[in-house]
């Protein structure tokens, strides 16, 4: 067939979160810059990435996708929890556009040709592992005037031929070369900026490497476990780096799976820092960080200290049960000798943050909370997912094995474990709320620096306070704990109702102070009553200042700016003792002075958490947080920005009138 016009692709991408930004659809960039590097695509193509936010509904994704008809090539980036949607999708296109293609790719569908076809058999082609040259060498076909059902020389595909044979043709090399791939930045295949200029997705996406030496039976991550890294040039990094410097972005987040673990990490490490104190950003840096901490580790964290960029330190752990964790493959693993690392982080006064998995085969409900409470001796802030069947992992290959009983989630199509041979459904149900509470309480850092005084002063442990709060909450008659009572839930929803009325409403702060009161207070040693009432307070005043459409600000706070950013300043707020040092040999395992001693200091917040509360971005809220002067001014001696505190020029100014 001949084309006149440029052929139309549509790459259609979706979040998991709705939330006011945009998530950077990475993987389609990818995909687009890729085909658009070839020169007999970029003039035949025409490539649109359609970029949408979790919550959108199936009837207005084909009310807006194909308002002007239907594309020639429909490409759905397909996750567990876009799965149903993207396969509807599909089939509303084939019915305007029956000789189109319609092309899956995506961790949750590859190699599961059998299960997706047969849901959904309008898909033509699914791509089987990585997916930028593959996706290419498909347009190429499509050039041809190939039928996607004659796809036999392209690797990395399955697809059907005559009738509903299924064929699956041998697997694609991975890309040993990394920068053959072109930079979705970089290129201009990803639209960065609103028309006013602004970035204009929450945080910047970037992959420095692929790969993941590791082969835990709960992980698929990105198809490529079990394998050695491949690394991007630190020159393209670099020049990432500048690109989101110079749109003013605040937070790169990595898609690495163990970045910390090679010394090219170090150098990019170095290049962030160097870009930063030259022009101001990036602020923070996320990651998933090598779950083997080696000296490089080390030497980014310190680095990082140095510099003061932010990051979560992150222990993925998923459990300290020994039975648990050789059937996930990582007893051997150096991840499990973390009491050192932690010991070290909170000596540097570094937060750390760690992940655990609840429902593992060979856990037991008395095990994890064991090592829950042991974990969080160290660490307050830990987050807990329930276990998930992903696709093509050793958990799911081995179900009848383990005796695992699951069922498909209500809006996406991830299996959850309901039992197996060490859980019953009752325990499930049990811990279902006590995971609910620990993402809002200890993941969501409602309460920061409260679990560590409880824990040492207080003797109460951390799964206690959780127990506490989830009792209470159901038995007292103060209307303000309704919506809490209401947004717990056993199953698939995300706590984001909970965590944003905590920190959203006035009225909650004071629910909490009576849950201190009614249900803590009592249970604390009588000598320590005082001290642990001012870290709880203090606790309460460094949650993100919370900012409504409309809404002033709390009367104590004080608005500046710091290039871009609005943020706020709360001035000499007075303690009966001294919070900020007790904390501190606290949680670097000494003894502290706990005679009254009044303090007074600032503490400051950057605006706009908003944005990230009902999405349950643990990560993103926690630099929304109240921290001291000395805190939130580290390495803020940055080309264009104060070198001084901003708020004390304000000061000088309004004093002279």
């Amino acid at each position: 067939m001949g084309h006149d016009e440029k052929i139309s692709v549509y790459l259609v991408q979706q979040g998991i979160w709705d939330m006011p930004m945009e998530s950077m659809p990475l993987a389609a960039g990818y995909l687009k810059a890729t085909a658009l590097a070839d020169d007999r695509l970029r003039d035949a193509f025409d490539i649109k990435i359609i970029n949408y936010r979790g919550g959108i509904t199936l009837t207005k994704m084909a009310n807006e996708i194909f308002a002007d008809g239907p594309p020639d090539i429909l490409a759905c980036s397909v996750t567990g929890w876009n799965f149903r949607t993207f396969g509807s999708l599909v089939e509303t296109f084939k019915q305007l556009n029956p000789y189109g293609w319609a092309v899956f790719g995506g961790t949750h569908v590859a190699d599961q040709a059998t299960r997706t076809f047969g849901m959904y058999p309008e898909v033509d082609v699914i791509v089987n592992g990585e997916g930028e040259l593959v996706f290419r060498d498909l347009l190429v076909r499509y050039l041809d005037d190939c039928s996607p059902r004659a796809l036999g020389g392209v690797q990395g595909i399955s697809y059907r031929e005559g009738g509903d044979t299924i064929v699956t043709t041998d697997p694609r090399d991975r890309i040993q070369d990394l920068d053959i791939i072109p930079s979705p930045a970089l290129s201009g295949a990803l639209e960065l900026t609103h028309s006013d200029g602004g970035f204009r997705y929450d945080v910047a996406l970037m992959e420095t490497n692929r790969g993941c030496p590791y082969k835990c039976a709960f992980c698929y991550w990105g198809g490529a476990i079990g394998q050695r890294v491949r690394a991007f040039s630190r020159e393209r990094l670099r020049e990432e780096l500048e690109l989101y410097a110079s749109l003013k972005v605040h937070t790169i987040c990595l898609c690495d799976a163990n970045f910390g673990l090679m010394p090219i990490d170090e150098e990019f490490i170095d290049d962030v820092i160097e870009v930063r104190k030259r022009t101001g950003y990036p602020r923070a840096l996320e990651s998933s960080w090598a779950k083997n901490k080696s000296k490089v580790f080390y030497n980014i964290v310190r680095k990082m200290k140095d510099a003061g960029l932010r990051s979560s330190f992150t222990l993925a752990l998923q459990t300290l049960n020994p039975e648990a964790l050789a059937l996930m493959n990582r007893k051997n693993m150096k991840v499990n000798q973390w009491e050192d690392l932690v010991n070290w982080l909170n000596a540097e006064d570094l937060e750390c943050y760690a992940e655990l998995i609840w429902g593992a085969p060979g856990e037991t409900v008395e095990s994890f909370l064991e090592g829950y409470d042991r974990l969080a001796h160290y660490v307050s802030r830990i987050a807990v997912y329930p276990i998930l069947l992903l696709p093509n992992t050793d958990y799911s290959e081995k179900k009848d094995q383990y005796g695992i009983v699951s069922v498909r989630g209500d809006h996406d199509d991830f299996e959850y474990v309901l039992a197996h041979n060490t859980m019953t459904m009752a325990d499930n149900q049990r811990m279902q709320r006590f995971l609910f509470w620990s993402r809002v309480l200890a993941d969501a850092a409602v309460f920061r620096h409260t679990f560590t005084g409880l824990r040492t002063l207080g003797g109460i442990r951390q799964s206690q306070v959780l127990r506490t709060m989830d009792e209470w909450i159901q038995r007292t008659g103060d209307e303000a704990a309704i919506p809490l009572r209401e947004a717990v839930t056993i199953g698939t929803e995300a706590p984001g109702s909970a965590i944003d009325y905590l920190y959203r409403e006035p009225e909650a702060k004071r629910l909490l102070r009576r849950w201190w009161s009614e249900a803590i207070r009592p249970q604390l040693p009588a000598e320590h009553v005082h001290v642990l009432d001012d870290i709880f307070e203090y606790d309460l005043l460094t949650q993100p200042v919370y900012r409504q459409d409309g809404s002033e600000l709390p009367d104590d706070c004080t608005v500046f700016r710091i290039g871009e950013d609005d943020h706020v300043v709360r001035s000499e707020v007075t303690f009966a003792h001294d919070v900020l040092s007790i904390l501190s040999r606290l949680r670097a395992g000494e003894e502290p002075d706990l005679r009254p001693l009044e303090v007074s200091f600032d503490l400051y917040y950057r605006l706009g958490v908003e944005q990230f509360t009902t999405t349950t971005n643990s990560e993103e809220i926690v630099h929304f947080m109240g921290y001291t002067k000395s805190e939130f001014f580290s390495g803020t001696e940055l080309a264009g920005e104060p070198t001084e505190d901003p708020y004390a020029t304000l000061k000088r100014e309004s004093n002279c009138g």
